[in-house]
Formats: structure tokens, C-alpha cells, sequence
């Protein structure tokens, strides 16, 4: 069940949606909301639950990881997007803010799914924080999406050159985007990494 976290009492000024890695739990990026609620005191910012029990582990998933490959991710997040959207769409209009003022924090499965929607024509989100994440393939067209990559120079499980060479091809299509790395941080959505990004937020 996903959890709000901050519900400010008057409009909201921007909605922060918080999504999770594979197999966890919206409980698992509490830590992370709580930058934002410190961050932004007049955001609506929730916690999301991905929709589908976990094939490996008591948590949850937006698509399975079982026999994952680099040949076969890419349909299993396409196939996993609508679900997505839809509720990101949800929570938009629960707090009345549109996609320019909605950003999604993602760490790793959270991540990939919120990279993966500013490949869409229209996306949801307009600015993307992805913490340990990755494209399921690198994008060949810009989307208008702000997207700031926050990644672990000790990552075993998404290597930080991932989020490098996504940081390379996002500015080569003229996308904003920003690669912080995080010395000696391994796949965890750390408090190290969250340091710089006070500074990459401009207001929307």
C-alpha cells in the first residue's frame, strides 16, 4: 500500500513520488522522503507501492527480474509502463499538481521505471532524480524531462558506469542532466547520495 507521506494542508506546491527497488516496499524509501519533506514543506510527497507481489523475495515488483536479461528488460518495462502512468496520473490528480510540477525519485527497479517514462511521447513526470537506476536501453530521442542521476561508485549491483554512460547519451540529445556520484556508496538509497541534489532542484 502506498504511504503519503506529506500532505500539506493548502495546494501543493509540487508532488514528489517515491518509487522503490524490486522485491522492497514503499516503508524502504522512507529515508528518501523525508529529504523531500525537508526539502519542500509544501509538497505532496507519497511513497508508492509497485502493483505486483515480488517473484523473488515477500515484497513487491513492477516487473519480474527471474531470467532478466539485456535482450529481454525492455519489453518487460513496456510491458509494465501503462501501469505506471496511470498511477503516476492517480496521484496527480489527487493533489492537483500536472507533470511539470511532478518529480519522481526512483532507486533501481523505481529508478528504471521513472527514466523509462521520459522516453514516452507525452511523459508523466518532468523532472526524474534516479537513484541506482539505468535505462532498460539507452533513448534515441530528447524528452523534456530535467533528469538528475545519483549512483554509487560502489554499486555491485547497477555499476556506476550505467549511470555514466546514461548521462553521456542524455547530453548528447541535448537532455538536462546531471551524474553525482557517491565515493565508496554501494546499491542503497544512501543519504550521500541526496547531498548534491539540494542544488540540482531549481524550482519548477
Amino acid at each position: 500500500m502506498s504511504i503519503i507521506v506529506q500532505q500539506p494542508e493548502g495546494p501543493a506546491s509540487s508532488l514528489v513520488l517515491l518509487t522503490h527497488g524490486v522485491g522492497s516496499v514503499p516503508q524502504s524509501m522512507l529515508g528518501v522522503a523525508r529529504w523531500f519533506t525537508n526539502h519542500d514543506r509544501n509538497a505532496m510527497v507519497v511513497s508508492v507501492a509497485s502493483p505486483e507481489p515480488s517473484d523473488i523475495s515477500n515484497g513487491l515488483q513492477w516487473f519480474s527480474v527471474r531470467n532478466v536479461t539485456e535482450a529481454n528488460r525492455q519489453a518487460r518495462v513496456d510491458a509494465a509502463m501503462p501501469v505506471f502512468v496511470a498511477t503516476v496520473r492517480h496521484w496527480q490528480q489527487a493533489s492537483r499538481v500536472n507533470e511539470q510540477r511532478t518529480l519522481i525519485a526512483g532507486f533501481s527497479q523505481g529508478a528504471i521505471m521513472a527514466l523509462e517514462s521520459t522516453k514516452l511521447a507525452a511523459p508523466p513526470a518532468l523532472r526524474i532524480v534516479a537513484i541506482a537506476g539505468r535505462f532498460a536501453t539507452l533513448p534515441q530521442q530528447k524528452s523534456a524531462a530535467a533528469i538528475h542521476l545519483l549512483h554509487g561508485s560502489a554499486d555491485p549491483v547497477m555499476p556506476a558506469a550505467l549511470g555514466q554512460s546514461a548521462q553521456a547519451r542524455l547530453l548528447e540529445l541535448g537532455v538536462d542532466a546531471t551524474l553525482d556520484l557517491a565515493p565508496g556508496v554501494g546499491h542503497e538509497p544512501h543519504p550521500a547520495l541526496l547531498a548534491n541534489l539540494a542544488t540540482r532542484l531549481a524550482p519548477a
